[in-house]
């Protein structure tokens, strides 16, 4: 049986809500393969949970189960080969910024001229300036989220410098987990760190290419030309019979320029912020993710306060999720740490979320401490 990405959330009757990048990303998968024919319908909320995390030893749908189902976006966009596609928009205009991934797709690493957001790169350089060795073995991210108004629920994801990852709906559930061998980890997770752990210090134009090419996609970044559509037209083949079923009676085209750079920008914004969500606690992971970030001509920065504190607000725009909504992004002006995530769906919140990140020894968690 063959599904689409919103096919896989709507099958998650006993999942926890997805996390905020998850749920967009689903979203703006489907109403851009049926942009071509005619205006969609998209479930605006995401599935309810247990309540009890029983799944984890029995199903495997990668990194975003039901626990905010692990992956980020990285689940439901690694158990297919699903692309976003839109439409041309002839005559739409671009604010100046970095150049397009799109654009340089063919050029060799390094050669794009990129110049980030001031106020991030200035952030990126105070992280770096404050680096030092890390404490503990872990990350530990609680997270509460609340969709469409309805009641707050608690995750506490623990990721282990290792590579693991284990989530519950309380903190003294881990352990158990823990020795359960409940490990929800996906290759998607690890490539999403190491693409942001690269981006910190590296090439920003390879690691744009590596953080977008994280999860599964048909942009064929670094390929020529040729092989770009080579690739597009072998995605499309794939998914014949998924378009078909959603009344797509023909196949998007490949798409090009504007339309295509915010379809890349989209992948690198919600990849990044998945990566900054699971590894925060680690000051090379945040001033690679604020790196990407800072390049995204559609992602606005401005001053905010938070609780009293000096924060910085990022704003994803609708170019980014084809018109459907936003996200913004609020975090520690001085720091980088995530606070608060807000998913907008047709100018009201649908998802939001709220962090809080410290720095643990796995052996302390085991034996029921933090």
């Amino acid at each position: 049986m063959i599904v689409d990405e919103m096919d896989l959330v709507s099958q998650l009757k006993n999942a926890a809500p997805l996390r905020p990048e998850a749920y967009e990303r689903a979203r703006t998968t489907l109403r851009a393969a049926m942009a071509e024919a005619g205006p969609a319908r998209v479930p605006e909320t995401a599935p309810a949970r247990e309540a009890r995390f029983t799944w984890a030893r029995d199903r495997r749908l990668g990194v975003l189960g039901k626990a905010g189902i692990v992956a980020g976006i990285g689940a439901l966009a690694a158990a297919t080969t699903f692309v976003l596609v839109t439409p041309s928009t002839p005559g739409s205009t671009a604010p100046a910024g970095p150049a397009s991934l799109a654009q340089t797709a063919a050029s060799p690493a390094g050669t794009a001229d990129i110049k980030g957001d001031i106020k991030l790169v200035a952030l990126v350089t105070d992280i770096k300036a404050s680096d030092e060795p890390l404490p503990g073995d872990a990350s530990l991210v609680k997270q509460v989220q609340t969709i469409d108004g309805r009641s707050p629920y608690v995750t506490y994801n623990l990721y282990t410098d290792g590579g693991e990852y284990y989530v519950t709906d309380t903190e003294g559930a881990l352990p158990e987990a823990i020795a359960g061998g409940d490990n929800l980890a996906e290759d998607v997770n690890a490539r999403q760190v190491a693409a942001a752990l690269f981006a910190a210090t590296g090439d920003l134009d390879a690691a744009r290419k590596q953080m977008v090419n994280a999860t599964p996609n048909a942009f064929g970044l670094g390929l020529s030309p040729d092989e770009q559509k080579a690739a597009w037209d072998e995605a499309m083949a794939k998914q014949e019979r998924i378009l078909r079923e959603k009344g797509v009676a023909t196949p998007p085209k490949q798409p090009t320029g504007k339309d295509l750079e915010n379809l890349v920008n989209n992948h690198l914004w919600t990849n990044s912020v998945d990566a900054l969500a699971r590894g925060a606690a680690n000051p090379k992971i945040r001033a690679g993710v604020l790196r990407l970030l800072s390049t995204i001509p559609e992602v606005t920065v401005e001053d905010s306060t938070t609780g009293g504190q000096p924060t910085l607000t990022l704003t994803a725009g609708p170019a980014l999720f084809l018109g459907s909504g936003d996200q913004v992004l609020t975090i520690d002006a001085r720091t980088g740490m995530p606070i608060r995530s807000v998913v907008g769906a047709q100018g009201a919140p649908s998802s939001v979320t709220t962090f809080k990140v410290s720095r643990v020894t796995l052996a302390d968690i085991e034996a029921g401490g933090s």
